[in-house]
């Protein structure tokens, strides 16, 4: 179809009044979607206001009340730690306090009854109950001490090798005492020995000395340390502990080595071994310090005043040796064992007859009756004149004869073996160890 002003030619050409039927048609059906949009619009604000706006405000207060509950249970949290640490504290306090409290008991218990011992000359004895109950109680741990030195005994295997009992007349010979299967000679024949001889011989003594004194709660006047800081590490080093002057041990607490070496090293202790300083003396936080004033004063001056002489490396394990033998002697006397002078170098046969005392376990520093600190005035034995004669280089001392199969307290035995033992001699001079731990 042409255009009859344009000229070209159209699809579709509408009248006026079609187009006004068209319009008017296309406003009917905006008309009739404006109003359902607006009831469907209605319908959904009704919808949410009636149904999902409760839903939504309980969801809302559902995670208020969440948050709050969180931060209740952080903050709670955070308060069982702070309550932790303080219990913590609570308790370290506590425990240094009982601590302290247990040092201050154990001082005053320790400074009257060195008073005690000292003015008066024995304690009163308690009432006849108390003191069957007391006495009965003893006899216990004395029978248990005596079970356990029994065991300790056949362990180590303590024994006299060797010898032969006088027969027909005819004189005996001594036998050899051995510890752990080794031979411990008597100060003077040591040099027929070699060093790692010596040395495994006294680790098993001082190891074998150390339970026997635990196990009979004796505290001995010279103590033994370890290089490692446990019984049996290291090397061994023995030094005198703080006590009176009864004896003339107690100025000897310069440490001294237990031990030998063929290397020529001086003898230097490690510094894990080295006496404190004796200013340690004076800002001890003993609280009988004030009532002990005096006496701590002249021993500090005492120990000032008789420092010993410096030991040179040949001297200061001969030194050392007498310690010991002096621990040995003042175990024996605490278990009513006399041993004189002459006998002092025979320290396995002392310890065996330590053992077969039949007063083995009945005194102790630690339980009832108690000892008096060491040494007391009765102990007759003197460090200087154990020091001299044991640095005077002696032969083979005396000494008397136990029967190989004797039994100690009823239990201990030991089979004799006899043997003869070739020991290299050597001319060598001995040389200290100077510990590198």
């Amino acid at each position: 179809m042409d255009c009859k002003i344009c000229e070209l030619k159209q699809r579709q050409f509408f009248c006026e009044s079609c187009l006004k039927t068209h319009f008017h048609d296309l406003g009917q059906q905006t008309q009739h979607y404006s109003l359902d949009r607006d009831d469907h619009v209605s319908k959904a604000h009704k919808a949410l206001d009636d149904t999902m706006k409760p839903a939504r405000l309980s969801r809302a207060r559902l995670a208020d009340c969440q948050r709050s509950v969180d931060e209740l249970q952080g903050g709670l949290a955070k308060l069982r730690k702070e309550n932790e640490k303080r219990r913590d504290r609570l308790r370290t306090l506590r425990e240094t306090l009982a601590s302290r409290r247990r040092t201050m008991s154990a001082a005053i218990l320790q400074t009257s009854t060195s008073n005690l011992h000292a003015t008066m000359p024995a304690p009163p004895p308690p009432p006849s109950k108390e003191a069957e109950a007391i006495s009965n109680l003893s006899s216990t741990i004395a029978r248990a001490r005596s079970g356990l030195v029994q065991e300790l005994v056949e362990v180590f295997n303590v024994v006299e090798v060797g010898g032969r009992p006088p027969i027909g007349g005819k004189a005996g010979t001594k036998g050899e005492w051995t510890i752990g299967d080794l031979i411990l000679p008597v100060p003077g024949d040591m040099r027929r020995y070699p060093p790692d001889h010596i040395n495994a011989v006294l680790t098993h003594t001082i190891h074998f000395l150390s339970l026997l004194t635990f196990y009979l709660g004796i505290k001995l006047p010279f103590e033994v340390v370890w290089t490692g800081s446990k019984l049996g590490v290291g090397q061994p080093w023995i030094g005198a502990i703080r006590g009176g002057e009864s004896g003339g041990w107690s100025r000897w607490y310069t440490k001294h080595p237990l031990h030998l070496s063929s290397s020529p090293t001086p003898t230097t202790p490690p510094a894990s071994v080295r006496p404190k300083s004796l200013s340690r003396i004076h800002s001890s936080p003993d609280p009988s310090a004030h009532t002990n004033q005096n006496y701590t004063n002249s021993l500090a001056a005492s120990v000032i005043a008789s420092d010993p002489p410096a030991s040179s490396p040949q001297s200061s394990f001969t030194t050392a040796l007498s310690m010991l033998l002096y621990d040995v002697s003042y175990l024996a006397n605490t278990q009513s064992v006399d041993v004189p002078l002459s006998q002092a170098g025979d320290v396995l046969s002392n310890l065996w007859m330590v053992c077969c005392s039949s007063e083995l376990g009945r005194k102790s520093h630690e339980t009832y009756p108690t000892l008096p600190p060491p040494t007391p005035p009765s102990f007759p034995l003197d460090f200087a004149q154990l020091l001299q004669a044991t640095t005077a280089n002696p032969t083979s001392r005396p000494r008397p004869r136990h029967p190989s199969n004797t039994t100690a307290g009823g239990g201990i035995s030991g089979v004799a073996r006899e043997r003869i033992v070739e020991v290299p001699k050597e001319d060598e001079e001995w040389d200290l160890v100077d510990d590198d731990v």
